[in-house]
């Protein structure tokens, strides 16, 4: 990440008395071991008590009931987010962890902590406030053994699993909030609003020659300020300081598949889903900027951290250089209403250019305990021109309407009808979607949603069995809706996971994710939720 100073290795003088050195788990044990959520939350108090200018909390809770700890950073009073926000400073949130195996960005995050208290970076803070959670899926962390992430060249004192403790993979559970984690995420993101977001994650993909890939937001209906932004400035910033500092190659993150592409089409360069249920989708969708992260599995565990310092250092100094422009961006994109506006709600690879792809080979090596292999990186660098698919295009189209309506009653059961309006209720409130109650009667032009087919996949995907509806909505026709029913408005900031969320063909909102099944039952013939043009 940085040139660290020798003095943060020496003690701290705190109140007139010398503290323990600040070092991470790795570094004290030459790299053999990651960090226990206990010593993480040992070295953020230690930074803390060293540093004024870092403010330790906590933003919700695991499903193991560990509380998430979170560091303020800035020339703020408090670790408040009234403080953050009045500070009216650019807000930057940087998550480590959310796969319990993938440990880089934890110890990285820790790294960037102690050089800012050791005087580092006083010019990022000129411009920022930094909000770091290096421990996101803290129970899937504990959950250490040396035979996780088979074939990743270490640590081989072993690291967590991808899951947290309900057995959910964390970067596929922002849309349908059913976990703790991703619950205390979204009121995060409501309570403190950062303008960016950096997850950091580690690959172990395809066999390719980057120290470390990339991802700005997938999903096509991201505003188009904060993809033009990331895509023609920073993303090629972060690339082009790296390797004039380090010789080291990023890219966007992307795989190989095989042979052949997906469904049989073209060798190319793949990157991974549009759907929101990922971190960076959903803070794209959010209008903010999201930069995903994947060091390179087969580097050394070391290295992994180095490669994932240098990502945040760069791509810290560009946020901090262009703080104006990207609240700009961010305020644009909340002014910008859909309404009316032709968004997707299912897509497909675009079919880009002609990209020259290093691709990359290893060596296999024994496990010195477990005797099992694990992959490091050579220094062999293949270039090879393949078809640029790291981008997606609307494979189906709606138009965005001005609100959405959900009957007071959608059961003819007075407690299921109260419950499931309850859950629903209770969701809108999750993200912090803005909605309302009708307080009388109101006679509205309503359109209604005819439904022509009604699957659902065989195979059950985080415990659900993603349901796919088709048909089309019907003219409008005036509709005397009751007093109770909850409407909805697509004219918000969040206006646009509101229209991925309810639009019944969407592939990531409430009817993929068995929301409705209860009145989306056999010979259902139209969808119950209405909506107004």
């Amino acid at each position: 990440m940085m040139r660290l100073l020798s003095a943060v290795f020496a003690a701290f003088v705190i109140q007139g008395q010398s503290a323990p050195p600040l070092v991470t788990v790795p570094e004290r044990t030459d790299y053999r071991e990651t960090s226990r959520y206990d010593d993480v939350v040992a070295f953020l108090r230690a930074v803390d008590t060293a540093s004024p200018r870092v403010h330790l909390t906590t933003f919700g809770y695991t499903n193991e009931g560990r509380a998430l700890p979170l560091a303020v950073v800035g020339d703020v009073a408090d670790a408040s987010p009234e403080a953050v926000k009045a500070s009216g400073k650019l807000r930057v949130y940087i998550q480590g962890n959310i796969h319990g195996g993938e440990v880089e960005g934890k110890e990285s995050a820790q790294k960037l902590l102690r050089a800012i208290a050791a005087g580092e970076h006083a010019d990022w803070l000129e411009s920022m406030v930094l909000l770091v959670a290096p421990i996101y899926n803290a129970d899937g962390n504990e959950r250490i053994a040396l035979t996780n992430r088979q074939l990743q060249y270490g640590p081989i004192g072993g690291m967590g699993v991808r899951p947290n403790a309900q057995g959910f993979d964390l970067n596929r559970d922002h849309m349908k909030q059913e976990s703790p984690e991703a619950r205390s995420l979204a009121n995060l993101l409501t309570d403190y609003d950062p303008h960016v977001a950096i997850d950091l994650h580690t690959t172990n993909g395809t066999r390719h020659a980057y120290h470390l890939t990339y991802s700005p937001p997938l999903n096509p209906n991201t505003h188009p300020g904060i993809i033009s932004l990331l895509r023609g400035e920073g993303f090629p910033h972060v690339t082009n300081q790296v390797r004039a500092k380090r010789a080291w190659e990023y890219c966007y993150y992307a795989n190989v598949p095989g042979p052949a592409g997906p469904d049989g089409g073209p060798r190319g360069w793949y990157t991974f889903e549009h759907t929101p249920r990922f971190n960076n989708n959903y803070i794209g969708l959010r209008n903010r900027f999201a930069l995903l992260s994947e060091a390179y599995s087969y580097l050394t565990f070391e290295d992994r951290i180095r490669v994932t310092d240098a990502f945040l250092e760069e791509a810290l100094g560009f946020a901090a250089a262009n703080a104006e422009r990207i609240a700009d961006a961010v305020r644009e994109a909340d002014a910008t209403s859909i309404v009316g506006q032709t968004q997707s709600v299912r897509s497909r690879f675009h079919k880009g250019g002609e990209l020259r792809i290093l691709m990359g080979a290893v060596e296999e090596h024994r496990h010195p305990l477990t005797g099992r292999p694990m992959l490091l990186r050579t220094n062999v660098v293949t270039p090879e021109t393949m078809t640029d698919y790291s981008t997606f295009e609307s494979a189906m189209d709606e138009v965005a309407p001005r609100a959405y309506y959900i009957p007071a009653v959608l059961v003819d059961n007075p407690q299921m009808n109260a419950r499931l309006i309850g859950t629903l209720v209770d969701k809108l409130a999750a993200h912090g979607i803005r909605y309302s109650r009708l307080e009388a009667d109101a006679e509205v032009d309503v359109e209604t949603f005819a439904i022509t087919s009604n699957t659902q996949a065989e195979r059950p995907f985080q415990e659900h069995r993603i349901r796919t509806l088709d048909g089309s909505w019907q003219a409008a026709t005036p509709r005397t809706l009751p007093a109770g029913t909850i409407a909805v408005p697509v004219s918000q900031p969040l206006g646009r996971i509101v229209f991925y969320l309810l639009e019944p063909r969407s592939d990531d909102g409430w009817v993929a994710w068995n929301v409705l099944d209860q009145v989306l039952g056999e010979g259902v013939t139209s969808y119950p939720i209405l909506r107004a043009r």
